[in-house]
């Protein structure tokens, strides 16, 4: 999207929308695989003060996944749809992402994306320019949120990578 958008890198933003597409079904299960052998309290430890744990990223993934999810359906489905606004700060700190099943939100991601991806897959290149109008960044096409959200995954597994270092877990 216009702002996140621009700081996507460049090769993502010259994918074709199939190899967009592939890359996006491809994130599908990195959550997961970025999890595996954490313990709960690796997942829950903040070794950075004021950034969010490893469990919050991956529950800020799937809550943001879910709503990409509806924002792509609604520009497919409706003419230039306005998408809201999300507070990823606030669905962090009231939501109680410390209390989420870890494993069921990475399965939910996992299936989010696979159902997703047919739908996707379906559509004319001409739906891939479609439009709809977000509150904080203007006019966006179905393709840039799409691209938004194949690099999305990739963007956050930095800061998780990262994290899992300096907790002694490397991937």
């Amino acid at each position: 999207m216009a702002h996140y958008y621009d700081s996507i890198p460049e090769s993502i933003r010259k994918l074709t929308n199939q190899q967009a597409i592939d890359r996006y079904v491809a994130g599908a299960e990195v959550p997961a695989r970025a999890i595996a052998g954490l313990t709960t309290e690796q997942l829950l430890a903040v070794p950075v003060p004021g950034t969010w744990s490893i469990q919050q990223i991956v529950v800020h993934l799937a809550d943001s996944d879910l709503t990409a999810a509806y924002r792509m359906k609604r520009m497919i489905a409706e003419e230039r749809p306005l998408l809201d606004a999300l507070d990823e700060t606030a669905f962090a700190a009231r939501l109680g992402y410390e209390e989420q099943p870890i494993r069921e939100v990475c399965e939910i991601f996992r299936l989010n994306r696979k159902l997703l991806t047919p739908i996707l897959r379906r559509q004319p290149e001409s739906a891939f320019e479609r439009t709809a109008e977000h509150p904080e960044v203007g006019t966006v096409t179905l393709g840039q949120v799409l691209r938004t959200y194949a690099y999305h995954v990739d963007h956050h597994m930095e800061f998780l990578k990262k994290k899992r270092e300096m907790l002694g877990a490397p991937l």
